[in-house]
């Protein structure tokens, strides 16, 4: 019997979902999980994240190609119908669902890890965000934007000629095209590779960004970020966000960044509740 991890990534979709699969491999670091992924770039970069064994492949659909029934399934995508996930849940022994989604709810036979549902037997209220972010780090950069891993339409260029007086150093994303720096470079100030993401986004103090896992990871850091909501995608995480203090913007309009930049908002913390979840995961595997 294996374990495999399915996440749905890609160069229109982004890391977030990915670097939740980061998070939850290391709680459960002790066990023998292959990443499958809909984008081979960063199925083949996994190793620099922690991720010894990966897979990519073209779409979800593939999984049976690589999995057998009977083995264990991790799930974090959207791509799925109604009787497609019923047939998943059937096909493998364990099935352990990732969503977003505040109407969602587990269905007969899965577990569910869903930020908004309470906790039962098969559900767990939480988003895993990667523990290493968790402490009180230095802040030396002063305002750091990261618009996301992708921007295929080159849409934050764009953004970034709109603003007047914001002038914030800029971190890369991981899907950005070679030479787009060059562009964005006209309108910030410092720019940090995407290779330095993770000490980068833990020493900044306000971060401006359309990835809900960096917003996350930027307030378990003990930084302040601004949500800004992203039109090509679902808005799943913002009831989330606002709960825990977060701002969340609907664009990338300055005045409405810089009056929340200068009003006294009140973030909360997240809880921590890595050992929790690994030890539910553990008991729903070994039904």
């Amino acid at each position: 019997m294996n374990i495999y991890y399915y996440t749905h990534t890609g160069h229109r979709f982004g890391l977030d979902r990915f670097r939740t699969a980061v998070a939850l491999f290391k709680v459960l670091q002790d066990l023998d999980i292959t990443l499958l992924t809909s984008d081979y770039r960063i199925a083949s970069s996994s190793q620099e994240f922690g991720i010894e064994k990966s897979v990519g492949l073209d779409v979800f659909r593939n999984i049976p190609n690589i999995a057998e029934h009977g083995d264990i399934l991790f799930y974090d995508s959207d791509e799925e119908s109604e009787t497609q996930l019923l047939d998943m849940i059937d096909f493998f022994s364990k099935f352990i669902r990732i969503s977003l989604k505040d109407s969602d709810y587990p269905r007969k036979g899965e577990f569910l890890i869903n930020p908004y549902i309470e906790d039962s037997d098969n559900s767990f209220k939480y988003l895993p965000v990667e523990n290493s972010y968790f402490g009180d780090f230095h802040k030396n950069i002063e305002m750091l934007l990261f618009f996301g891993d992708d921007d295929y339409d080159k849409d934050l260029v764009k953004y970034l000629q709109e603003f007047k007086s914001l002038k914030p150093d800029l971190l890369l994303g991981f899907y950005y095209f070679l030479g787009y720096e060059e562009e964005l470079a006209k309108y910030t100030n410092n720019i940090y590779e995407n290779e330095d993401y993770e000490q980068t986004i833990k020493h900044s103090k306000h971060v401006i960004t359309s990835s809900y896992q960096t917003a996350l990871q930027t307030l378990a850091s003990g930084g302040q970020p601004i949500y800004i909501e992203r039109m090509d995608r679902e808005s799943y995480p913002n009831r989330y966000l606002e709960s825990l203090g977060i701002p969340v913007l609907n664009s990338f309009d300055e005045n409405k960044i810089l009056e929340v930049l200068n009003s006294n908002v009140q973030y909360k913390e997240i809880n921590n509740r890595d050992d929790e979840l690994k030890k539910v995961i553990l008991q729903f595997m070994e039904k």
